[in-house]
């Protein structure tokens, strides 16, 4: 009885509620509509407020009250996890309003929106690169804004991720082996672009230890001609891996294999 009267007062207020917004969206006053659309945003009733904004955008063109409306607008989309549509409202801010009061918020929006939408790093990259660029923009133009640590936080994040996905595929070409082609090479070329291309990340070892196995590999399944020169390559990048990681986790994989390399070049 308790969970039936509770069920009752909820769809009373959900229509009430509905009642009074579809009253408001009727009105042919503008004030109205505006002033509902900010109680609807400060609510957290997203939808509803991003509907009244839009509704009200075009009589309001023009006046001071036309850049506040469309930061509403934006911020809606946002709060409604829409965040490709929000980018493309705060860059519309930063088209029209290159100097308004709300242009160094914008500007983070941009990349943070970019961020919000940015994958697993198995997917597409596409958004984590529009948010580094458009990140790294807003760092250069406003080195001084409170945001900018919050900034390059989300930059040395998106980073990782885009460093993670060459690790993916660096480690997919080591799978594969000499499967259709020497794909112990490709792992090679693939780690040792991440490393320049991202020299600070998180994955360095991995990365690292990488281009050491994959080395390895060469010389173990190598022609007899070329396997001693194939081995002292492996040695040379363990020496490589050691000095940069001398208390790695990566270590003990690393002796063994440089143990292994050393037996067969001096026998």
């Amino acid at each position: 009885m308790k969970n039936y009267s509770l069920l009752l007062l909820f769809s009373l207020l959900v229509f009430t509620s509905c009642g009074e917004y579809q009253k408001i969206l009727k009105s042919t006053d503008p004030e109205v509509k505006y002033t509902a659309a900010v109680a609807y945003f400060d609510k957290g009733d997203f939808m509803r407020a991003s509907t009244l904004f839009d509704e009200i955008a075009t009589y309001f063109k023009g006046t001071e009250r036309s850049e506040t409306i469309l930061n509403y607008v934006a911020k809606s989309y946002l709060g409604q996890k829409d965040y490709f549509t929000a980018s493309e409202y705060f860059k519309t801010y930063v088209k029209t309003y290159p100097k308004g009061q709300y242009i160094i918020e914008s500007k983070y929006m941009i990349g943070y929106c970019y961020y919000l939408d940015s994958p697993d790093s198995r997917l597409d990259q596409a958004s984590t690169i529009s948010a580094i660029a458009a990140l790294q923009e807003f760092v250069d133009i406003y080195p001084e804004s409170e945001r900018v640590p919050e900034a390059i936080k989300l930059l040395d994040e998106l980073n990782n991720k885009l460093a993670h996905k060459y690790y993916i595929n660096s480690k997919l070409y080591f799978n594969l082996g000499n499967y259709m082609g020497n794909n112990y090479e490709s792992a090679v070329i693939t780690a040792q672009n991440a490393l320049k291309k991202f020299p600070s990340t998180i994955y360095r070892e991995e990365l690292s230890m990488i281009i050491l196995e994959s080395k390895y590999q060469q010389a173990v399944q190598s022609i007899p001609e070329r396997k001693i020169e194939r081995y002292n390559n492996t040695i040379d990048e363990y020496y490589n891996f050691v000095n940069e990681f001398p208390e790695g986790k990566l270590k003990k994989q690393a002796d063994k294999i440089f143990n292994e390399s050393k037996k067969i070049v001096k026998n």
